[in-house]
């Protein structure tokens, strides 16, 4: 990993990742975790304040980035529950079988490389009653909006360390072996249109 993706890169998603429109999704989704859950991307840890203590009995955080793990030290730091962060990307899971409450998906689909391998996995881990709490942007449903993101994803990948805009996410995941329960999306306002369509909701395992 170069400079940019271990130095810069980091700071710039951290940034991002923290801004007002998307914390008001983690607010919302992140205290549907319950259980031992397993997060998927856990960058700098900015789920972490909102998970609710009374409900998380531990917190597994995969993530392959050292830079993002550097950062996500300080808010493992100020987390009463326990949390245990893994070196991993999300096509290979270290975690055991059926082993997993909730999987907690947010903001990570769109980077992964090989988004099945890494679906197969979080069904691999969780229960059979197990949930997927999923948050994320993705292709809109207007074909002006997708001419822009088709025309700017190869840019975008590049800049945004491989971050896809064009990735149909409720698809993604009902293919990948989800049964989803509950789904919201809608464009996130004062966010251009280009990246701003965020799918939220919860799933099961089929």
């Amino acid at each position: 990993m170069g400079f940019y993706s271990e130095r810069i890169l980091p700071n710039l998603i951290a940034c991002a990742c923290g801004s007002k429109p998307v914390a008001n999704h983690r607010k919302i989704m992140v205290p549907e975790a319950s259980g031992r859950v397993l997060e998927v991307g856990m960058g700098s840890g900015p789920n972490l304040p909102y998970y609710d203590a009374s409900r998380v009995s531990q917190i597994i955080g995969v993530e392959p980035s050292k830079g993002m793990r550097i950062k996500a030290r300080r808010a493992i730091d100020a987390q009463s529950i326990p949390v245990e962060l893994v070196d991993a990307p999300g096509e290979a899971l270290p975690v055991e079988d059926h082993s997993i409450d909730t999987v907690l998906l947010a903001f990570t689909l769109c980077t992964i490389p090989d988004y099945e391998a890494a679906l197969a996995e979080m069904r691999r881990v969780l229960k059979p009653d197990g949930r997927l709490v999923f948050m994320e942007h993705g292709l809109a449903p207007d074909e002006s909006v997708v001419k822009w993101q088709r025309r700017l994803e190869p840019v975008w990948k590049i800049t945004g360390g491989g971050c896809h805009l064009t990735r149909p996410m409720d698809r993604l995941i009902g293919e990948g072996g989800f049964r989803i329960d509950r789904l919201e999306a809608d464009y996130e306002p004062r966010t251009p249109k280009f990246a701003g369509y965020i799918y939220r909701g919860l799933a099961g395992v089929r």
